[in-house]
């Protein structure tokens, strides 16, 4: 398998699978040929790829196998991608369901769950991180006073809005070096790190001198938004030796990618498998209790990607205190929870909401029954009363 590319592309009904797994085979490897090219004809062979099998698909279409060489790729996720479905995805009804790589094709994972559980101290625990909220309009002050709170919580991961890019009311670099000393102040006090998962954006050489400038004045973690992005960029960033830091996919954009039942990609392959090997050491998607629409299975499939190779799996979306216990009883301690609001606007206060989740994250290590009516007075309970349980 370390030499070959396997695709799963789901058909719906009335399309002949066979006929385009064909044309794919042929089409987005060396295609046809004629007298010309046949002294060639060994060397282009080579670069064909394989119908391996045509079987039964979701809502009675089918799914088809092709093989790829790996050859055809120069080894990156942007050969790749071109090459599994470039110009074929704008001939017609096809998906790209599950792909299987070389292990060591992409970039390697540089953390993951475990590299953050030891940046952190290693706490063998879930992970609560917060999200700086509003998402704009904030001064790089305002957002050292915000974190100031949380941090005296426990928190152990922020990061930025993902709508937040560098602008000039709070300069990217300004919002670290407005935070850094807060970081400090809490590594001194409780000899415990925060990461600040600081957003990059700008052209793919803006994104990269930003995130060597962040990581020279100490910059701890940082946030891409993959797939407006790229995963070459993706990729780039992991493979720098000036930034050594946990690196955190978000995944705007994924409907417009995956959201179709007939076109584009499955979420597991574009969250799971692509940010996996472009080297993500943690993956933010949707998470089924939560405020989006998204599917249970998605988001298993997605997890059982992200854990094959050691990513951080971050359940995101809608997340509160009152549904830890339920998130806890499907992942267990190998999770990031994520939350703005349910941090940002307890009742209490973003402090109150670290310390809401930390009380949730105990009682279910406890085994305590979460029962709203015999809830003592707190955190928890104030978070409970203001978004319920679920």
């Amino acid at each position: 398998m370390d030499d070959w590319i396997e695709v799963d592309y789901a058909f719906p009904a009335g399309v002949d699978a066979r006929r385009q797994a064909e044309i794919i085979a042929v089409g987005q490897t060396a295609g046809t040929w004629d007298e010309r090219f046949r002294h060639r004809e060994t060397a282009l062979r080579a670069h064909l790829a394989e119908r391996v099998r045509i079987g039964e698909g979701p809502a009675g279409g089918h799914l088809a196998t092709i093989r790829f060489p790996r050859s055809n790729t120069d080894h990156g996720l942007g050969s790749l991608l071109t090459m599994i479905f470039g110009k074929y995805s704008l001939a017609g009804q096809a998906k790209v369901m599950n792909l299987r790589l070389p292990a060591d094709l992409g970039q390697p994972v540089r953390y993951g769950l475990q590299g953050i559980r030891e940046r952190l101290g290693n706490p063998q625990r879930p992970l609560v991180m917060a999200i700086f909220k509003p998402a704009l309009g904030l001064s790089a002050a305002d957002h050292a006073a915000i974190l100031a709170e949380v941090a005296a919580a426990g928190l152990d991961i922020i990061k930025d809005d993902e709508i937040l890019p560098n602008l000039p009311g709070a300069p990217t670099l300004e919002r670290w070096r407005a935070c850094r000393p807060v970081i400090a102040a809490r590594r001194e006090l409780t000899g415990q790190d925060l990461l600040y998962a600081v957003n990059l954006s700008g052209n793919a050489r803006e994104v990269l001198d930003l995130a060597r400038q962040l990581v020279a004045e100490g910059a701890n973690a940082l946030l891409l938004n993959v797939l407006a992005y790229g995963y070459p960029l993706l990729e780039a960033l992991v493979a720098d030796p000036e930034i050594d830091v946990p690196i955190f996919a978000h995944p705007a954009l994924a409907g417009a990618w995956c959201g179709a039942p007939d076109h584009g990609f499955s979420y597991a392959s574009v969250l799971g498998t692509l940010m996996a090997y472009g080297g993500a050491d943690a993956v933010l998607y949707p998470a089924h209790y939560g405020s989006l629409p998204f599917a249970e299975a998605d988001e298993w499939a997605i997890v059982q990607q992200l854990q094959a190779r050691g990513v951080a799996p971050v359940p995101s979306a809608g997340v509160h205190p009152g549904m830890v216990g339920r998130i806890l009883d499907d992942y267990g301690e190998a999770v990031i929870l994520n939350a703005g609001t349910g941090i940002m606007d307890h009742p209490q206060g973003p402090a109150t909401g670290v310390l809401a989740f930390r009380e949730a994250i105990a009682r279910w290590q406890n085994q305590d029954l979460l029962d709203p009516a015999n809830l003592p007075d707190g955190p928890l309970r104030a978070a409970i009363a203001k978004w319920g349980q679920g």
